[in-house]
């Protein structure tokens, strides 16, 4: 989507920095209602907190904070029309060979691993990695029968290894911590205070601290929580990283696109649009869980 921005218009900043916040709040809104939209919400629903389809239940607070915020950054951004560059309108695109049945085959992916786990009780894991299996063997298909070079070791390598290690070390921190036992704290935490107010807490802790390690350090601290108070969880803590740019991994993202436009500065500019969406995500979560 950043791409799709920088390819509308390269110099009008003021509309190209609320329209990059706009993408990243939509892409952490969107990712925290589905256990493969956003890594916290899969691991929330790998951990058993909460079941495939009830994380459908926060789709309602997920989409509104968002609007909410989209309307706000939309008074920011200039009237009138972008002049699209003609070589954009003109270019002609082209899937090559294989390629709507490789979409098929993430959508085949998505649901297999669905299947393994509400059906067969397996982990998740499973059903991805039979899907890569079934990937690997339509590629030799494509070789072997349609003449196509196309590798997946080769696509693989383009993985962001730099990114995967980040995770892994962060996690494997979190677990270091957690065999210490100082998470143990973090308990204490929602013994002192409501539970709402400690989720919308770690929901703004979660721009200043990564997403991954929060959530990972919650569900290892063995609390016991309701399954509304879990959702809540995957909702602020999957969409508070909005707050900051470098809070998520949808901001890290569009900032590299976007080089010395969408900044930690200007994205500061117009955080209180963020943070209103983000407190009335949380109200329409109350109204739908506390009050119906």
């Amino acid at each position: 989507m950043a791409t799709v921005l920088i390819s509308l218009d390269k110099d009008n900043k003021k509309f190209l920095i609320p329209s990059a916040i706009n993408i990243v709040v939509a892409a952490n809104a969107g990712g925290s209602w589905s256990p493969f939209g956003d890594v916290t919400s899969l691991m929330l629903w790998t951990s058993g907190k909460a079941a495939f389809q009830q994380f459908l239940l926060i789709l309602p607070a997920a989409l509104g904070g968002w609007l909410l915020t989209a309307f706000l950054l939309s008074l920011y951004v200039p009237k009138g029309k972008v002049d699209v560059p003609e070589e954009e309108l003109s270019r002609k695109v082209e899937i090559k060979e294989g390629g709507k049945k490789m979409a098929l085959l993430g959508i085949i992916t998505i649901s297999l691993a669905v299947v393994f786990e509400q059906f067969f009780h397996m982990p998740a894991m499973f059903g991805m990695m039979f899907g890569l299996a079934l990937l690997k063997l339509y590629a030799i298909h494509l070789r072997k029968i349609k003449k196509e070079n196309f590798n997946i070791y080769f696509n693989m390598k383009n993985i962001e290894t730099d990114t995967l290690f980040f995770f892994f070390g962060i996690l494997s921190a979190v677990g270091a911590l957690h065999f210490l036992g100082y998470l143990s704290y973090l308990a204490v935490l929602y013994d002192l205070l409501p539970h709402t107010l400690v989720n919308t807490l770690l929901g703004i802790l979660s721009a200043f601290v990564d997403n991954i390690p929060l959530m990972s350090t919650v569900i290892k601290s063995n609390l016991s929580l309701g399954v509304d108070q879990w959702l809540l969880a995957a909702l602020t803590i999957g969409t508070g990283g909005s707050l900051i740019s470098f809070g998520s991994a949808a901001g890290v993202s569009v900032m590299s696109k976007l080089k010395g436009i969408y900044t930690f500065a200007e994205n500061l500019k117009l955080s209180w649009t963020i943070l209103v969406g983000y407190l009335f995500s949380i109200l329409i979560w109350y109204v739908q869980f506390h009050l119906f």
